[in-house]
């Protein structure tokens, strides 16, 4: 289909897309079901929360956000990129069972500001922050998530890693690799090589496959087969446990004691009072960095969709914050558009909103009506399936990519993950965006520049428009320069001149090469001039450009 029939042809929403695009989306919701529900199994379980309830969430985010989310293709559900929050929050809050009351109530306090982030037009988040540091705290949190799940991968007891630090974990991988359990060993080997072998398929029949599938048809014959579910003291801890729906709710509300009369509900609000600290750290971390990766994730789906439809960002964000609320609620996790699930959405030709419904509902058939086929599932291969996206998240490519795009977006990138693994993300990005911001000083920008950007429209006719920058294009101030964009018509033709921008620093040339990809694609005409008289950090395209001295 050419790029002119895709233009006028955008499938129908709502009930009448439901009608004209069924079997495309169901096919779709059901192939990223069986991608889905052994990840958010083992998110879950990588997290400290119930195993069921990662299952809760990624329903939920199907099920019942996908009829007003902002994004037609996205997939809302519990993401890997907040485990090491979601355990962190546990733990603080004091493990165990009241530890995740307790977190539960961080979240739902979260997403209702994500609601008014939402409210509050806060969609252009994503854009402030440095693209190195975000790189960088996705790097850290791959790092996070493997000092783990390598460890549960080789068969060693959970019950000894509790409360242990990453950079302590990866310390102990040498020794659990001396002390493995042989026949958990082979499972998870077994797992991980399958992922790592289909990763380098490139039959695009045998690439629709869902590789977690392949996993679970390997996994579970292997576990019969060297009788973990009896074999000693590690039939505890060897296959996932998830029990009924129905007794995992009850259970939470008798565990809560005085919410015992509210039924379902398992979220408690009293760390308000007793960890005041840590509960405002943690909405700040679940709220700001579940938006960030949620918004980062519906900008590159976008690109993706073959229609070139352009999610409502402010939308999208009420809409996982309403999730966030009544998954957090009932004792969930909470849910991001995730990028894994929503690029395997779009390869399977979903069409509409609808794929993401049914992905939710085959989930929810499923812990209806499938629970002791998931509890076949060998613990060991959900560790493998995070390891695998654990490494995919700190892959020596990102660490070379940042290398190449300079060496000051290398020092961002690699300080953002230091301190992230030493400290916490929150500390990790604001680390990496304080750096950026003195890097950009060093590099000609001026105080003053920091937060504002200076730029002049001009009206040269009723179809061209110039846009001329003053003083210098930085990932800080780059919201202002698009809000000056925004006030100029669609399809005119437009000139951008940037010949008197002190620094363009790397972030701000992401954004114009979106801002001029999103213009053509509405049929504008538009033209970044002025490069020529900056000098390069390094010889990559989106390498940050500083005027050169006359």
């Amino acid at each position: 289909m050419s790029t002119q029939k895709i233009k006028k042809y955008i499938p129908a929403d709502g009930l009448a897309g439901l009608k004209q695009n069924f079997s495309k989306d169901a096919l779709s919701g059901f192939l990223v079901f069986l991608l889905a529900l052994p990840l958010s199994l083992g998110i879950a379980k990588a997290s400290d929360f119930p195993a069921i309830f990662g299952l809760v969430t990624a329903i939920i985010g199907g099920v019942v956000v996908s009829f007003f989310a902002g994004s037609r293709l996205t997939i809302k559900g519990p993401a890997a990129g907040l485990i090491a929050i979601c355990g962190g929050a546990i733990t603080a809050f004091g493990g165990g069972d009241t530890g995740w009351h307790l977190a539960l109530g961080a979240i739902v306090v979260a997403g209702i500001i994500q609601v008014l982030f939402g409210v509050l037009k806060l969609g252009k988040l994503a854009d402030f922050f440095p693209g190195a540091a975000i790189h960088g705290m996705l790097a850290a949190i791959g790092i996070i998530i493997m000092s783990k799940q390598i460890h549960s991968i080789l068969g060693i007891d959970p019950k000894l890693l509790k409360g242990k630090e990453p950079l302590e974990l990866l310390a102990m991988i040498p020794e659990s690799i001396m002390h493995e359990n042989a026949h958990i060993a082979e499972i998870g080997i077994a797992c991980l090589l399958i992922l790592i072998g289909m990763s380098f398929v490139k039959h695009q029949k045998i690439k629709k496959i869902p590789a977690p599938l392949v996993v679970l048809l390997v996994a579970i014959p292997l576990g019969f087969v060297l009788h973990i579910k009896t074999e000693g003291a590690i039939s505890n801890f060897s296959l996932v446990k998830i029990g009924s729906i129905f007794e995992s709710f009850t259970n939470g509300a008798e565990m809560k004691g005085d919410f015992i009369s509210r039924g379902i509900i398992n979220a408690d609000f009293s760390a308000l009072s007793t960890h005041i600290g840590d509960f405002i750290m943690y909405v700040i971390l679940f709220a700001l960095i579940g938006s960030l990766e949620s918004l980062l994730t519906a900008k590159a789906i976008d690109h993706l969709d073959p229609y070139k439809r352009k999610s409502d960002f402010n939308k999208d964000l009420i809409a996982v914050g309403i999730g966030n609320a009544f998954a957090g609620l009932l004792g969930g996790l909470p849910m991001i558009s995730e990028v894994a699930r929503s690029s395997a959405n779009v390869s399977n030709g979903a069409k509409t909103r609808w794929a993401n419904f049914f992905h939710g509902l085959f989930l929810l058939l499923a812990v209806l009506a499938a629970v002791p086929v998931i509890e076949m599932i060998p613990n060991a291969a959900l560790a493998a399936m995070l390891t695998f996206v654990g490494f995919r998240l700190a892959h020596p490519k990102e660490f070379i990519h940042m290398w190449h795009i300079g060496k000051e977006q290398f020092i961002v990138f690699t300080a953002t993950v230091v301190v992230t693994l030493a400290t916490d993300l929150l500390v990790g990005v604001g680390t990496g965006i304080i750096l950026e911001i003195i890097i950009n000083l060093i590099n000609g920008a001026s105080i003053k520049d920091l937060f504002k950007s200076s730029t002049l429209i001009t009206k040269q006719s009723e179809e061209e428009y110039t846009l001329t920058v003053k003083s210098g294009l930085l990932f800080s101030n780059i919201l202002g320069f698009k809000k000056v964009f925004a006030t100029i018509p669609q399809g005119k033709n437009v000139t951008i001149d940037v010949s008197k921008a002190k620094i363009v620093d790397h972030t701000s040339i992401l954004t114009l090469n979106g801002l001029v990809e999103d213009y053509k694609d509405n049929d504008g005409k538009i033209e970044v001039i002025g490069f020529e008289n900056h000098r390069q950090l390094s010889h990559a395209p989106t390498s940050t450009r500083i005027l050169k001295l006359s």
